[in-house]
């Protein structure tokens, strides 16, 4: 799907810092001639630097399924905006007719603005309602999934994607709770949850919104397809790029790059296409910490297409 836009010189109230800006694209661009893929846009920060790295014979696309990001696309011939979620990034690059790409990167972290403006639903700080939407034209949120999923439903998801060893506690509670509750707010599903927590209070908080932030985004699906395509589209040499912010995605895309499959296997088989270049993941440095305390949980794995 592409939106009707006007490519324009970047909103700057659209404000994101990125994440392991340079290492990462020191490490994504191997030919100034070639062609990239931001698969996550975002603020779009991490394209501005691609493209200050870019001949004028290259190619970016960039994908981002959240259409504010519209607003804030440069003006530049060499770019290429999908509105779209990276799991179909195949589908869009047979339709522009490329055949590979010489590499892709994915910060998979939330954009500053989606915590900072409380009506998005992602912070547990905001008094608008449980939102949680990436992309605010489709119609699940995360109220729909607190109102409607199953005991069964909420405790695997919370257990699965916030990481929560109480979830089937939570989970009872939380069908019982939602018939005399209105949780009309992010403000009041965390002072509900509140109660559950163990540990740091802010952790368990950020883990629980995160579940539901995963779901109403098919992040792990989305992420699993791109790994996936991704192996089939970059040429070998060309460099996948991933950075990271919890252990569900991490351990993905390990196990992706060392043995070819998303989920977690014994030793290694021969379909692995990616061959890690660096055997751990790479962090932020106490500077970026300082400036950024978001990039905290970054972590960043680089495979290279064999």
């Amino acid at each position: 799907m592409f939106l009707d836009i006007k490519m324009s010189e970047p909103d700057r109230s659209y404000h994101h810092i990125p994440v392991l800006l340079k290492a990462s694209v020191d490490e994504l661009v191997t030919d100034p001639n070639g062609i990239y893929i931001d698969a996550t846009y975002g603020g779009g920060g991490h394209s501005a630097e691609i493209l200050s790295r870019l001949s004028e014979r290259a190619k970016l696309f960039a994908f981002d399924k959240d259409p504010k990001v519209a607003e804030h696309l440069p003006a530049d011939k060499r770019f290429e905006w999908i509105y779209s979620d990276f799991r179909y990034l195949k589908k869009y690059m047979d339709y522009f007719e490329i055949v590979e790409v010489d590499g892709i990167l994915a910060d998979l972290g939330l954009s500053s603005h989606h915590l900072d403006e409380s009506n998005r639903g992602f912070s547990i700080f905001s008094d608008k309602p449980f939102d949680m939407r990436m992309n605010t034209r489709q119609s699940r949120t995360a109220y729909h999934i607190l109102k409607n999923y199953s005991e069964h439903q909420l405790e695997a998801m919370i257990k699965n994607y916030g990481e929560l060893t109480n979830a089937r506690l939570i989970a009872k509670q939380l069908v019982i709770a939602r018939t005399k509750l209105n949780f009309n707010s992010c403000k009041e599903v965390a002072s509900w949850v509140s109660g559950f927590a163990y540990g740091n209070k802010v952790k368990f908080l950020a883990q629980f919104f995160q579940a539901f932030r995963i779901e109403v985004n098919h992040e792990i699906e989305s992420l699993k397809n791109l790994l996936e395509q991704a192996s089939t589209i970059i040429k070998p040499g060309g460099h996948m790029v991933v950075i990271s912010y919890h252990s569900l995605e991490d351990r993905l895309v390990k196990h992706s790059f060392r043995s070819g499959q998303t989920d977690e296997a014994i030793g290694t088989n021969h379909l692995a296409l990616f061959k890690p270049k660096f055997k751990h993941a790479l962090l932020p440095d106490e500077q970026e910490i300082k400036m950024n305390s978001r990039s905290r949980s970054a972590k960043m794995r680089v495979g290279i297409k064999q």
